[in-house]
């Protein structure tokens, strides 16, 4: 209904991007957006690379400028947080005692940093990297002759090495895993960022589990199985959670992410659910999934709107997550299993190729370094549901466009 009052909880790129489709879309009604950070909702990629370099100003990372919203008559209550929400009265209370009214709830509320349990983790010098505030305190931090350990060899941990290391710090990356990256990358490409962190200058070291933090007044060393190693800084970056309270409180189901369909709609019709927060059904993939990345934050947004509007449409892409480390791009589309076969194109060493998942002859992702072609090829061959010949996906005389099924 044009004229329905639309209250969002979180201020992310999922959040964002329902003001903008909103507005876009001829929604006339009062739109509320509620976040407990300071700024406007911001892009959060850049601050574990040129944010936290210094390579990038403050005001570039806003999504949109304050001046938008004002513009567009959304109210922005910025550094506050939803304490409860009466779904039966559609109410939401603010920690400041203030009540709003909804007829539409979207909670957009993203997820929460996985915090290392272990002694000495609240000496000062230890940090997550998730907010403004995080890059900002991290970026002190970053000097020639600094020793940086971080503790995670993910998509944020690499990131953070690589900028540490161009700022010329000493950096060693501790991952418990046997690998880096092994939730999201096979073995080969893996194998191949590893290399480049250490040509680099990082210090990877894998199979390390931590212990705990040693230092006096802030942490001096991070202690592991195979001894300690010593520290002016650490950055512990394991992953996160949903922050899926607000909705498990009001009695919403939630099961790693607050459960949506395809719509994005949680079981009570007047709440939707949208960003890393929400397990939705993604009808390209045939299944429930929760992600983090951009992408799917941008695509909830919108299916989010589209129901808003009165024209729902559903959820349905090729996942697709990307990550700049050193002079490498890596781009991944889709979503591949630890046992799913590997196909390489191109040559490693070169510095550009792609590997290609594959299950029961199916392609399920790709995975291209700095090889934007082979990622756009590769993400459309997966939109297409395609079983091409391992041996055409190897042989680079064979354009990938040819091998996309009609």
């Amino acid at each position: 209904m044009p004229g329905e009052s639309v209250l969002i909880v979180g201020g992310g790129q999922a959040a964002a991007q329902l003001v903008v489709s909103l507005r876009l879309g001829g929604h006339g009604g009062p739109i509320t957006l509620v976040s407990d950070e300071s700024a406007p909702p911001y892009q959060r990629p850049p601050l574990s690379k040129q944010y936290l370099a210094g390579e990038l100003e403050r005001e570039r990372l806003l999504l949109r400028r304050a001046e938008y919203y004002e513009s567009r008559d959304v109210e922005l209550r910025l550094g506050r947080r939803v304490l409860s929400v009466d779904r039966g009265h559609k109410l939401a209370v603010l920690d400041n005692g203030e009540e709003l009214r909804y007829d539409r709830l979207v909670l957009a509320t993203g997820s929460v940093l996985r915090k290392l349990d272990a002694p000495g983790s609240d000496l000062p010098g230890i940090h997550y990297l998730r907010s403004l505030d995080d890059a900002d305190a991290l970026h002190e931090e970053l000097a020639p002759g600094r020793r940086i350990v971080i503790v995670g060899g993910g998509y944020i941990g690499l990131e953070v090495a690589a900028t540490a290391a161009k700022a010329g710090a000493e950096v060693t990356v501790l991952e418990a895993e046997e690998r880096v990256m092994s939730r999201v990358a096979s073995a080969a490409v893996a194998d191949w960022l590893t290399g480049l962190h250490r040509q680099s200058g990082v210090r990877i070291r894998v199979g390390e589990q931590v212990r705990g933090f040693a230092g006096r007044r802030r942490v001096e060393a991070v202690e592991t199985g195979n001894g300690p190693f010593a520290a002016d800084a650490v950055v512990v970056g394991i992953g996160v959670l949903p922050s899926a309270d607000l909705a498990r409180e009001c009695g919403l189901g939630e099961d790693d992410g607050i459960l949506a369909d395809e719509h994005c709609r949680t079981e009570d019709e007047a709440v939707l659910a949208a960003g890393d927060c929400a397990r939705a059904v993604n009808t390209a993939l045939g299944f429930a999934v929760r992600l983090e990345s951009v992408q799917n934050a941008v695509d909830h947004g919108q299916v989010a709107a589209s129901v808003i509007l009165g024209d729902p449409k559903p959820y349905s892409g090729v996942p697709w997550f990307w990550s700049d480390q050193f002079h490498a791009k890596l781009q991944i589309a889709g979503l591949a299993r630890p046992a799913d076969e590997t196909i390489l194109r191109g040559d490693p060493t070169s510095g550009s190729f792609a590997a290609f998942r594959l299950r029961d002859d199916r392609l399920t992702a790709v995975e291209a370094v700095s090889s934007p072609r082979d990622f756009m090829a590769g993400k459309k061959l997966i939109a297409s549901g395609s079983a091409p010949d391992p041996v055409q996906l190897i042989d680079e005389s064979v354009a990938l466009k040819d091998l996309i099924q009609a």
